[in-house]
């Protein structure tokens, strides 16, 4: 009896040990269903937009995750069709022009549109189509680091987020072509 109890608590030693730690050579993955450490997204600027007349046109939300900083637009109550979508050099949203608001954010003094040579202003958005039921929404990519995003935006003007009545060619300059400003939000640090 002595020797198959003997047996059995080295069998036993033997299987805890091969479930011990792994050896150096393996890669451990997360099971199904099991946390892992995300990095939660910086948000840099806020801005709920106005038409003309007041009425609520959408949010605008810009982030930085990963080292890579993305502005985020739901908009609504806009006519349908493809809009320009841009950063402009002043927060401020007088209507009904909402020209207060200036030109495009150009900190780094480039030409208008990514079709021009020496192009892009940093405000330079992709367009937006709005759907038949007046909403849209878009994505787009901020180049830049955190810290000199936030010097660019929040300056001593501020920044607004400005929708356009056209489409913008992406050339003309210095505002693309995009005829009036239709839409307007002050951007705000949270």
């Amino acid at each position: 009896m002595t020797a198959l109890k003997l047996a059995a608590t080295s069998a036993l030693a033997i299987a805890l040990a091969a479930c011990g730690e792994p050896a150096d050579d393996t890669v451990q993955t997360p099971y199904a269903g099991e946390a892992t450490e995300t990095t939660e997204p910086l948000t840099l600027g806020l801005a709920t937009l106005q038409l003309a007349d007041g009425t609520e046109a959408g949010t605008t939300q810009i982030e930085s995750a990963d080292g890579v900083i993305t502005l985020n637009a739901d908009l609504q109550n806009i006519t349908p069709g493809t809009h320009g979508f841009h950063l402009h050099t002043v927060g401020t949203c007088d209507a009904p022009d909402f020209k207060s608001a200036e030109g495009h954010l150009n900190p780094l003094d480039k030409n208008h549109g990514k079709l021009s040579e020496g192009g892009e202003h940093v405000g330079d958005l992709p367009n937006v189509e709005i759907a038949d039921n007046g909403t849209g929404s878009i994505t787009a990519t901020i180049e830049g680091d955190v810290e000199q995003v936030r010097e660019w935006l929040y300056d001593a003007d501020g920044t607004a987020v400005m929708v356009h009545e056209g489409p913008d060619d992406y050339q003309t300059d210095p505002s693309g072509d995009a005829g009036a400003r239709v839409a307007c939000g002050v951007l705000t640090q949270p």
